[in-house]
């Protein structure tokens, strides 16, 4: 259930724009690789969006969690 609340919601997260320090360094340094080491670089970036976007589905779920916790001891 809380994953499914967190796939509803995710619409609604505004997804972060790359730094402008991210740009300067990315641009220059894509541009300087051949097209396998660019396909390399692209999988690894893609790799490491997969990767924060599970850590945010588990602390999403974490957090819900607690919140839940505190309710009940709260209430009780």
């Amino acid at each position: 259930m809380i994953d499914a609340l967190y796939n509803y919601r995710q619409g609604e997260i505004h997804s972060a724009e790359f730094s402008d320090e991210f740009n300067a360094l990315c641009i220059p340094f894509e541009e300087s690789l051949t097209e396998t080491q660019l396909t390399t670089f692209h999988n690894l970036l893609d790799c490491v969006s997969e990767t924060a976007a599970a850590e945010m589905r588990a602390a999403y779920k974490v957090g819900f969690k607690d919140g839940a916790t505190l309710i009940k001891e709260i209430q009780g």
